[in-house]
């Protein structure tokens, strides 16, 4: 999946349009960014950095997952990049 580029070569669809994300995102009443970018990283002690100016966008401490939801969203992992390998930009490169 490349979602920096999406003309590009090997380019997938995004994560958020995935179908067991939506499921589980109209489940909890939910986006499938507050699934995905927000409860999926706290569920996993992880680190994410949301951004709106929207309170109920961000919203994310109203609702747990399910043990099956966060094993179903590993379950996508490809162990393919969703973006450039940090290695590989060059300063200056986003302009």
């Amino acid at each position: 999946m490349n979602l920096y580029w999406p003309d590009a070569p090997h380019a997938g669809k995004s994560l958020l349009q995935d179908p067991v994300i939506t499921r589980i995102a109209a489940r909890y009443g939910k986006t499938p960014a507050q699934i995905v970018l927000r409860r999926w990283h706290i569920e996993h002690g992880l680190s994410a950095i949301p951004k709106s100016v929207t309170p109920h966008r961000i919203g994310v401490f109203d609702f747990a997952l399910t043990a099956a939801a966060p094993a179903a969203v590993d379950a996508l992992d490809t162990g393919r990049r969703g973006g450039p390998d940090p290695d590989g930009i060059k300063a200056g490169s986003f302009g």
